[in-house]
């Protein structure tokens, strides 16, 4: 018996340990306990483990699978793979806001307006975080966040890309305004087994509910039938079937 094991990171305050800390690294050991635990529960086949994330997660699922090459499949949707290409755009000033707070080890607001000094401050984004929350159940999730790891070395998952070694399903917004489809659909048609499902009229926080959420999920279980349990699902139809969506299958060996 195979147990579905997916692996998703998230802000809402459900997690045990220091509240508030954001640091790349600690998340990605976090991830690797995860990932052999779940190879040491009863039942579970330590050959078909898969990763997924969502947002900052999506860049995680990438880097916690491009080290372990045991990992089956890997799945990021609306992914934050580069903070340097896919983030919105923000004025000077706040900038500056922004780097002071990290270097005095200040905490920043995890969400805010364009030009607030905010982790996630894109246009739209401190509605649909907040729509997010809401929708949980009693989430202790407070808006702050820590900003010291903002002056380390840049945290680019999208370097794993091109040489990842398992199947991967990117899942992108095409409207996305807090982490830019371009690089994550670019990184997704480079990757040697990459797969692309591009979401036409959807943004960042679309995808957590109603018919967006359903072809999202949708597409993902395809995705984890095929890789982990070799089952083929063309045809059928599915949850969300009906929801516009453009996909990029797995890229073909070129013919001898």
């Amino acid at each position: 018996m195979l147990r579905r094991s997916s692996l998703i990171t998230a802000a809402f305050g459900d997690s045990t340990g220091e509240p508030d800390l954001y640091e790349p690294s600690r998340q990605l050991d976090d991830w690797r306990a995860a990932i052999a635990f779940a190879r040491s529960l009863p039942g579970v086949d330590a050959e078909r483990v898969a990763t997924l994330g969502s947002s900052s997660g999506g860049g995680h699922a990438l880097a916690a699978t491009a080290v372990d090459r045991k990992i089956a499949a890997a799945i990021s949707q609306v992914p934050m793979l580069d903070r340097e290409t896919q983030a919105y755009v923000r004025p000077q000033h706040v900038l500056e806001e922004i780097k002071a707070a990290a270097a005095e080890e200040r905490y920043l607001p995890a969400v805010g307006q364009p030009n607030e000094a905010a982790l996630i401050y894109a246009p739209g984004a401190e509605v649909g975080w907040r729509r997010v929350v809401a929708i949980g159940d009693e989430s202790r999730w407070r808006n702050r966040v820590s900003a010291a790891w903002l002056l380390g070395p840049p945290y680019r998952p999208i370097q794993h890309s091109a040489s990842l070694h398992c199947p991967w399903l990117v899942c992108v917004a095409a409207d996305d305004q807090v982490a830019k489809p371009g690089p994550a659909i670019e990184a997704a048609r480079g990757a040697p087994k990459g797969e692309l499902r591009i979401y036409p009229g959807i943004d960042h926080f679309d995808i957590y509910d109603g018919p967006p959420h359903e072809a999202v999920v949708a597409d993902e279980v395809e995705f984890l039938q095929r890789h982990l349990l070799g089952r083929n699902l063309s045809g059928k139809t599915y949850a969300g079937a009906g929801f516009s969506r453009i996909g990029l299958p797995e890229r073909q060996k070129p013919l001898p």
